[in-house]
């Protein structure tokens, strides 16, 4: 079978799966319209602004437009929260305080956020003595709602955290009616904040987290939401409480939300997240697409290809290290910048051990765009994401299997 045969068999076998993801993107750009149409966006939202921002309307509606589109009472979109880890830390210590507890209810976090909780002398969680537990998934990768509860019933938490993507670990995103269940059984013992790192999970289903139960979400805007457009920044939506102590740890408690000047114009950011719905169905589409000729040359996948999406990752397993990085350079070399970078792995910060990162993107590092990472470890697994159109993953799909199986 050639190269072109395989891609365009998965392609028919997976019409019904992206069939309900265009419609997945219809229901969630009217959403996003819906919520630009009622904060009245005009032109001078994209203005800039400088020094402290007073009466920065850019910032301010922005704000509302993603709380809206979110089901959230306030949010903060901001180009001063640099990253996904960066982000969540700011959200940590916007609520959590000396001698709180928080549980960590769906496994160990994500390599860069172990840092922030249980580093040692760096300012981390752990040093303001912040204690934080961890409910491991069970086999299954499902939640221990049993530990969960003995824990909750038996210690006082202020929050429990739920990382909806799967990181570096061989399980699937957890979807939104999973996080929906793990509210419900965490309400009948607990009445603290629910808190959901919700990177890469934005507009792969109709609802978010925080329209489900969950108290905060929290995400990166060159992922999903940015769109592609989005030169930097992060979001924390939720609860109108939540987001106000999360205002005064971003700024000051003497100011808040009051402030944050933008020298560089809010277009990008209201875009982006205009185009977010569409740019996530293409990434889906593009991930079932490789998933399903990655499986078909036998290489295990998670999600299956009959598994529900909760987020635009892939997890490809591979034998050996030599393939592992084989499938991460053949990404880069099918990117549109840097494609002539020979990809090696480095040591990361945030990581503890080598990792290689292929990010031939626009925007540094965006996992909105066609990129893949692994950590050089076992089991070799590449986790892969992203995709700003379903051409350029196709592309990429065919020039991937000509490498791997030299047709």
């Amino acid at each position: 079978m050639t190269v072109n045969e395989r891609i365009a068999r998965v392609e028919e076998e997976l019409s019904g799966r992206f069939k309900e993801i265009d419609e997945i993107a219809l229901y969630n750009q009217e959403k996003v319209l819906s919520a630009f149409r009622e904060e009245r966006i005009a032109l001078r939202h994209f203005n800039p602004s400088t020094g402290y921002g007073y009466g920065d309307e850019g910032r301010e509606t922005l704000g509302r437009v993603y709380a809206r589109a979110f089901g959230a009472e306030r949010a903060i979109v901001s180009p001063a929260l640099l990253s996904g880890t960066h982000a969540l830390t700011v959200a940590l210590f916007g609520i959590l305080r000396p001698k709180d507890r928080v549980l960590f209810l769906t496994g160990t976090p994500y390599d860069t956020l172990r840092g922030v909780v249980w580093g040692e002398g760096n300012g981390s969680l752990k040093d303001f003595g912040i204690e934080a537990d961890v409910v491991e998934l069970t086999p299954m990768g499902t939640v221990d709602f049993k530990r969960a509860k003995e824990l909750l019933s038996s210690r006082e938490y202020r929050m429990v955290y739920i990382q909806r993507s799967r990181g570096y670990e061989l399980r699937n995103a957890f979807t939104v009616a999973q996080i929906e269940e793990m509210c419900m059984e965490l309400r009948l013992v607990f009445g603290g904040c629910i808190f959901v790192d919700n990177c890469y999970g934005e507009f792969v289903e109709r609802e978010e987290p925080t329209e489900v139960g969950a108290d905060l979400i929290v995400g990166s805007l060159i992922k999903n939401p940015g769109g592609g457009l989005a030169p930097t920044g992060g979001y924390i939506a939720g609860g109108e409480k939540y987001v106000k102590l999360c205002e005064n740890r971003l700024t000051a408690p003497s100011v808040g939300g009051e402030i944050g000047s933008y020298a560089y114009g809010y277009q990008p950011y209201f875009q982006g997240f205009f185009l977010a719905p569409h740019v996530v169905s293409q990434a889906l589409k593009g991930s079932l697409l490789i998933g399903g000729c990655m499986e078909s040359l036998g290489f295990e996948n998670f999600p299956a290809l009959g598994a529900p999406l909760g987020d635009i990752t892939r997890a490809i397993r591979f034998d050996t290290e030599k393939q592992l990085t084989a499938f991460i350079q053949s990404v880069q070399e099918v990117s549109p910048v840097d494609s002539f970078v020979k990809l090696e792995a480095w040591d990361m910060p945030g990581y503890d051990c080598k990792v290689i990162m292929a990010a031939g993107t626009f925007v540094g590092g965006a996992s909105i765009e066609l990129s893949a990472d692994a950590p050089i470890r076992k089991p070799y697994t590449a986790y892969f994401q992203g995709g700003l159109t379903y051409e350029h993953c196709k592309l990429a799909c065919r020039e991937i299997l000509k490498k791997l199986t030299c047709d």
